[in-house]
């Protein structure tokens, strides 16, 4: 064996000039177990052949003529495919809609809440109906969406009322997530990137059952009487929350909020009855006779007449017309009183005694218009609620109102007498009459309406006025219910005080306003309210002072904390 590995060499000699150590060729066996095997001591290292060289040259080749004809095809050849599946294979950004806030009554009871519905990415909204309280609640207005649902707004925006207020609180804030979409539009996966943030629960004053029964009751003396519509507001004289709030007609909420009921949207639009006015806000009506204890208070308080003392009246006075001496100016009573003292003139709603002694009248002098309009602005007659009601101002008739409205024309004793009675430019709504309400209730602080529970309103005090004086006021509303002209708010179990008022209309007087107000009860008052029934015929068979009577008799029998 040795001798021809010795040829091999040889031979291989004679072609090389290079000597080969036979360190190289020979593995001596008797030091195999020096070398490590694992690390390959020990052993021959083969050279690697051209043929294997060469092979991988042209793998290399191949593998880069491969990423080239990807990169031509990615890029070139097939882009648009590409471009397009790497559009729809993505992650998408999308908003989480925030719960809106619930709004409920002042015993949490809700009266506008959210509803979820199935493939609805946003809760609907949803009202409490038949309680008249939609002038109060307003609606929403939903996310925009283009006609392939894609939204183009994020929002749920209040549109009216309470949404519109308190949005901010209610909205709450929207969340965000990522999604990941598949070519084929399979959601992959999710995740969140941000909560959202719901809207704040709000509890209103309001008692819905309270405010359904008011609200049935003036839809009903409307209807049956031919009145345009009305309105009526209970409010606590002391805090200013209020309890009920009702304006007829009104609207359905969940009709505005919905939208698609398009015909019912447009009745609503084009109505003469004005479906869209909240009248206990923004209504503005002759008064009437509902003036006449404020009037009073002035009376008393700059000592015009003994409240004791008698003033026969007749139905009517008269007084000489200087530019037609044969036709004197006669101004009326509603009915011939006979003799009448303060607190039986506001009992009875005596005309001719206000006449009197509010704009003199033969030898007895009168209050006259400038001290009248001061003592009526005390009870901020003529000035706007504020915050979230933000009712019209109205109007007191003066002299300069006169100058400025009717081209420089003079003050006369006619028209003292006529705002004596709540009549001429008077202009109120029923939510500045109960606020002026509250300062005679609490003899001596007004208090403005809120409609938060447990808020307490502004209060402003009456400076002025002597406590004596609103204690006999507060006496002749009694009366007018326990013997006169509110008698039907003479209630088993309520002590109410009240006074009634109907403005004429027009020059023909053939439409009328009904009119009451009062506070409850009466030794110690804890509520005020007001009703209007706006623009009927002067035979109406249910007046404002019938159905506050049906009101706080249902409320007598199913919410007694209320009267007691």
């Amino acid at each position: 064996m040795f001798h021809r590995l010795f040829r091999k060499l040889k031979k291989r000699q004679s072609g090389s000039k290079k000597s080969v150590n036979p360190d190289e060729i020979f593995l001596d066996s008797s030091n195999l177990p020096s070398f490590n095997r694992d690390q390959f001591e020990g052993r021959i290292e083969t050279p690697i052949s051209k043929f294997s060289l060469g092979s991988l040259k042209y793998i290399f080749i191949l593998i880069a003529i491969f990423f080239i004809y990807r990169a031509l095809n990615l890029q070139i050849i097939n882009s648009d495919f590409y471009v397009a599946r790497a559009t729809n294979n993505n992650l998408q950004k999308e908003v989480i809609f925030a719960h809106r806030g619930i709004v409920a009554d002042r015993n949490d009871k809700n009266i506008a809440w959210n509803e979820e519905k199935d493939g609805d990415e946003f809760d609907k909204r949803a009202y409490l109906t038949g309680s008249g309280l939609s002038h109060l609640l307003g609606y929403v207005k939903y996310p925009g969406q283009d006609s392939k649902g894609h939204f183009y707004s994020f929002s749920i925006l209040g549109q009216d009322g309470i949404e519109k207020y308190f949005d901010d609180k209610l909205a709450g804030v929207n969340g965000a997530k990522l999604t990941e979409v598949s070519v084929k539009g399979a959601v992959e996966s999710q995740s969140t990137l941000e909560p959202p943030q719901n809207g704040e629960k709000i509890n209103l004053s309001i008692d819905a059952d309270v405010n359904a029964e008011l609200y049935k009751q003036i839809a009903s003396a409307v209807e049956k009487s031919g009145f345009s519509g009305g309105a009526g507001i209970i409010m606590d004289a002391h805090t200013g929350e209020v309890l009920a709030t009702a304006s007829y007609p009104d609207y359905d909420s969940n009709v505005m909020t919905d939208g698609s009921d398009k015909a019912k949207i447009n009745e609503y639009l084009n109505s003469k009855k004005q479906p869209f006015l909240d009248r206990v806000v923004s209504g503005l009506y002759a008064p009437g006779s509902i003036v006449k204890p404020f009037i009073a208070l002035g009376i008393l308080q700059e000592n015009i007449i003994d409240p004791l003392k008698q003033i026969l009246t007749h139905g009517f006075i008269s007084l000489p017309n200087p530019y037609d001496p044969e036709h004197p100016s006669v101004f009326k009573d509603w009915k011939n009183q006979g003799s009448v003292d303060l607190r039986k003139a506001i009992a009875v709603s005596s005309d001719v005694y206000f006449y009197i002694t509010g704009g003199g009248y033969e030898g007895q002098k009168g209050l006259g218009i400038t001290k009248m309009d001061e003592y009526i602005s005390k009870f901020l007659f003529g000035v706007a609620t504020n915050d979230f009601f933000g009712a019209s101002a109205g109007t007191i008739p003066t002299p300069q109102w006169k100058k400025d409205t009717f081209k420089g024309e003079d003050w006369r004793v006619g028209d003292t007498y006529h705002t004596t009675i709540g009549q001429y430019g008077w202009q109120v709504t029923p939510l500045q009459v109960v606020r002026a309400m509250s300062g005679i209730a609490t003899e001596g602080t007004i208090v403005e309406p809120t409609i938060i529970k447990d808020e307490q309103g502004k209060t402003t005090p009456i400076t002025g006025i002597d406590a004596k004086n609103y204690k006999i006021v507060k006496e002749g509303m009694r009366m007018a219910v326990t013997e006169q002209t509110a008698i039907a708010l003479n209630i088993p179990g309520i002590q109410i005080a009240a006074k009634t008022g109907t403005a004429e209309l027009g020059t023909a007087k053939a439409k009328v306003n009904s009119w009451v107000e009062g506070f409850f009860p009466y030794d110690n008052p804890k509520y005020v309210f007001a009703l209007v029934l706006e623009n009927g015929p002067t035979t109406y068979k249910v007046s404002a002072m019938r159905a506050m009577s049906d009101t706080l008799s249902a409320v007598r029998d199913n919410q007694p904390e209320y009267v007691k």
